[in-house]
């Protein structure tokens, strides 16, 4: 079975798509694919598939929000292999709505993988590694209260796979970019909300 052991984003959509062939893919499937040996490649499985259009599908948002929130528990726990319940696991999506997702996001990721490198290194890991958990968290708990505003999720999920690409493949820059986009999406809702 192809897993995903490789650094990039697009051998990540190549695992993703490997497991979607059939009718339907489950959470389980797909998370097989990608491996459980390391928690971040999975937390930017699961941002990277909101940031595409599968946001829109009612429910998603949410599981996706439960799904990071236990992921990046366990990150902090230091926990090597993930453990999810069944009854998320069992969650299923139709394979062409994955594959839809995966074959839109391809473009942007392959000037991803193109444009990182090492650098800023200091954003990634050491006392500064705990920071990025706590802004995805963050981030990730919005996800329910967006899921009334059609695709916003994916700007919020944006930030988060920005900042786990970041830290996966040592780039600073990356990091430091989702760090922006929170915080303009933080100023914008400060500035929306009534009253």
């Amino acid at each position: 079975m192809s897993r995903f052991d490789d650094k990039t984003l697009t051998h990540l959509l190549d695992a993703i798509d490997h497991a979607a062939d059939g009718s339907v893919v489950s959470v389980r499937e797909i998370l097989t694919a990608i491996g459980d040996r390391s928690i971040m490649p999975l937390v930017l499985a699961v941002s990277v598939l909101i940031v595409s259009p599968l946001s829109g599908i009612p429910t998603v948002p949410t599981l996706s929000s439960v799904i990071l929130l236990i992921l990046m528990g366990q990150a902090f726990g230091r926990r090597r292999h993930l453990w999810l319940p069944d009854i998320l696991l069992r969650r299923e999506l139709a394979s062409a709505r994955v594959t839809t997702a995966t074959g839109w996001l391809r473009k942007p990721c392959a000037w991803l993988d193109a444009n990182s490198r090492p650098r800023l290194r200091v954003l990634t890991s050491g006392v500064l590694r705990p920071l990025t958990l706590v802004v995805c968290m963050l981030t990730a708990v919005t996800f329910p209260f967006l899921e009334i505003l059609p695709f916003v999720s994916s700007f919020c999920a944006g930030a988060i796979a920005m900042i786990a690409f970041g830290v996966i493949t040592r780039d600073g820059l990356w990091v430091l970019a989702g760090y922006v986009q929170v915080a303009v999406l933080a100023s914008i809702a400060v500035w929306a909300w009534p009253g």
